[in-house]
């Protein structure tokens, strides 16, 4: 059988065959691809020649080449369109790639010759971006164990095989949670619904194969405008209580277990590595250093938005004891109290705001705001992808070929939650110029056959915010991949895309792009002043709830591992002082950021680090005057945007800005300062 992963790819761009890729094709591919790359870090540890940066570093980046392209090819279809088949295979690839990934961090004569480098690399004559490399390099051997010896290097060779087969099913139980639940909504239940959220239960209802009836999954699209909308208490409770009940109903796809035994696991890994506790070990890589830097930067907000927070419960309240309703202001009665005083305080609510903000028209201002800052262009692509719901575009500057973007934006049962940017392929130089293919993956409620798709505002934001990331690889100039687009700290990865989202605000983008989808008409001047003057409405509890994942996230991290999870959450949020009818954005069991690998473990505060810079980098912008300045704009792809993890994340910003931000410009931003309102 001729496998087309392992073919040359004659396609438009060299985009993977989808058409002709099968699930059979993958672990064949794997294995193959995967001796290929272990011949070639074998090649390199045993050279006879003195190491060089060419026969070393240079070859360590492009070793796994083959087996890089396999795999992001795998990655993409089984986040976003998942089988059977593909969760089996995930599960076999796990504990194989990270024996692998041991391998090669533990192999001595390969770090003898990094080690070696690194101890003449002043003598060198490498350009700066050589330097940072070998300097990554070097750093990420280190950490992953390459001085450790007998047991200890044995040891940690089997946790980070068992981590990774804990983070798959982690995911997995996640994903089988959300696919098996839905809740059937008879006639009745749908008065007081919005037109736009009817039509979405309808259409998932027929995606989930219920034929003509309506439903409600655990698409975040769906299940909080039913939050928002529902008169029905009683199924708002019960929708509120499957979403928080994701990956803690008991038997197979409980994830309670899973966690206990990866946080023992990364305490110990930390152990071995010589650190105190795994946030340590973390941190010690990215911008803000050490958990004491991340909790003072968290607390700072805490404060003010638990206070905010506080102050809107007790307005909500007396909204529900006057339809009286008696008892606590429970989680689930928050959205539907808060949407009914936005309309009131500022005649809003998301049924008239969403026609206005549909799927194609928010994708062109995207692309338009692209256009205008950076100079480029966006085609559409007449191309075989990996699911009909996915669609593609060349990505292009002064003529010149730059990317090809994907964008795959609509809940299905086969899609994990959440949303993503990812690459199938990441810019680079060195083994030609190879431009990138970027993935934005969201999960918007789908409409039904022929109806225009239609965004909340909270939609349109993840847009914007995922299309941020896209940028960063779009934009990518440097030579070598490990350093590419997003290749930077997770405490940085979060600026461009935090600061994408403030374009998808300004008044000239919404005149231009929010039109209503039955009219055409433009989103009245009046609407869209109140609709901006809004912005900070409801953010003591959006931060409220942000910061308890947050907190808790470093707190699990920071110290012991807890013998009892859902005991330490519960004391962790009573120490803060956790309003009562606000819950954790992400509670334990279902926090994928930081459980389904550990991308975000101990991180998950890099969302508000960046969002420090973001709010004071766009201030560039409006010190000028001008969202859309030609100079700002440059400097911002200069600095940021292009040079990828070439340079310290703290020295990009301060070649961009010329100073680091206070969190005063955040809170601001929030409405979180003394001045604030919302």
């Amino acid at each position: 059988m001729t496998n087309p992963l392992l073919s040359d790819w004659t396609t438009p761009f060299e985009m993977p065959p989808f058409d002709v890729i099968k699930d059979a094709h993958f672990a064949p591919a794997v294995d193959h691809t995967l001796a290929q790359a272990r011949q070639a870090i074998a090649a390199i540890a045993e050279n006879p020649d003195a190491p060089s940066f060419e026969n070393t570093i240079e070859a360590l980046e492009l070793a796994e080449g083959p087996l890089d392209r396999v795999l992001a090819v795998f990655y993409n279809v089984a986040g976003a369109d998942s089988t059977p088949a593909r969760e089996e295979l995930q599960r076999d690839f796990a504990p194989k790639l990270a024996a692998y990934s041991s391998e090669i961090s533990m192999n001595k004569a390969l770090f003898r010759r990094i080690d070696d480098l690194w101890a003449r690399r002043d003598a060198l004559g490498l350009s700066a971006e050589q330097s940072r490399v070998l300097m990554l390099t070097h750093r990420s051997f280190l950490r992953a164990g390459a001085r450790l010896e007998g047991r200890a290097r044995d040891r940690l060779t089997q946790i980070n095989a068992r981590l990774a087969v804990l983070g798959t099913a982690f995911g997995q139980n996640l994903l089988a949670d959300e696919r098996g639940w839905t809740l059937e909504l008879a006639p009745e239940d749908l008065d007081g619904l919005p037109e736009f959220l009817v039509t979405a239960a309808q259409a998932a209802a027929a995606e989930r194969g219920a034929g003509a009836g309506h439903v409600v999954t655990l698409s975040r699209s769906l299940i909080v405008p039913f939050l928002e909308f529902s008169p029905r208490r009683d199924l708002r409770r019960k929708a509120w209580q499957a979403w928080t009940a994701r990956g803690a109903n008991g038997g197979a796809t409980d994830n309670r277990a899973i966690v206990t035994e990866i946080l023992a696991l990364r305490a110990e890994k930390a152990g071995l590595l010589g650190y105190q506790s795994f946030a340590e070990f973390k941190l010690e890589t990215e911008m803000a250093k050490t958990p004491d830097a991340v909790r003072d930067l968290l607390m700072q907000v805490w404060k003010p938005a638990r206070e905010k927070a506080k102050q809107d419960a007790g307005v909500l309240s007396q909204m529900m004891q006057a339809d009286g309703v008696n008892g606590d202001l429970e989680p689930w009665d928050w959205r539907f109290y808060s949407q009914r005083r936005r309309k009131g305080e500022h005649d809003l609510d998301e049924a008239e705001i969403k026609p206005y903000l549909q799927l194609d028209n928010m994708i062109e201002a995207a692309f338009d705001c692209a256009q205008r800052l950076f100079g480029v262009t966006f085609q559409p692509l007449d191309i075989t992808l990996y699911h009909p719901d996915a669609r593609a575009w060349e990505v292009t500057r002064d003529g010149r070929h730059l990317a090809v973007f994907v964008g795959d934006y609509f809940a299905r049962s086969s899609k994990r939650s959440g949303a993503w940017c990812s690459a199938i392929r990441s810019q680079q130089k060195l083994a030609g110029d190879i431009r990138p293919i970027v993935v934005n993956v969201c999960n918007f409620a789908k409409p039904a056959a022929g109806a225009p798709a239609l965004l909340s505002y909270d939609d349109a934001r993840t847009l914007f915010h995922e299309f941020g990331h896209a940028l960063h690889q779009m934009l990518s100039d440097v030579t070598y991949q490990s350093i590419s687009g997003t290749s930077v700290a997770r405490d940085f990865v979060e600026l461009p895309s935090q600061l994408f989202e403030h374009w998808m605000e300004v008044p000239e983008v919404l005149q231009k792009h929010a039109r209503h989808a039955r009219t055409g008409k433009p989103m009245p001047k009046a609407l869209m002043g109140r609709l901006l003057k809004a912005t900070t409405y409801d953010q003591g509890f959006a931060t409220v709830e942000y910061l308890a994942s947050a907190l808790v996230d470093l707190a699990f991290h920071d110290g012991p591992p807890p013998a009892d999870l859902m005991l330490r959450q519960a004391e962790i949020l009573s120490e803060l002082g956790m309003p009562h009818p606000i819950v954790m954005r992400h509670a334990t069991p279902q926090f994928a950021h930081v459980f389904s690998g550990d991308g975000y473990s101990s991180a998950y505060y890099s969302y508000m680090w960046s969002e420090v810079m973001d709010a004071d980098a766009f201030e560039a912008f409006e010190e000028v005057n001008n969202p859309f300045d030609p100079e700002v704009a440059k400097n911002l792809e200069q600095h940021i945007l292009s040079t990828g993890g070439s340079v310290d994340a703290e020295e990009l910003y301060l070649r961009f800005r010329g100073r680091l931000p206070g969190v005063g410009a955040l809170l601001k931003g929030r409405g979180l300062d003394a001045q604030g309102s919302g």
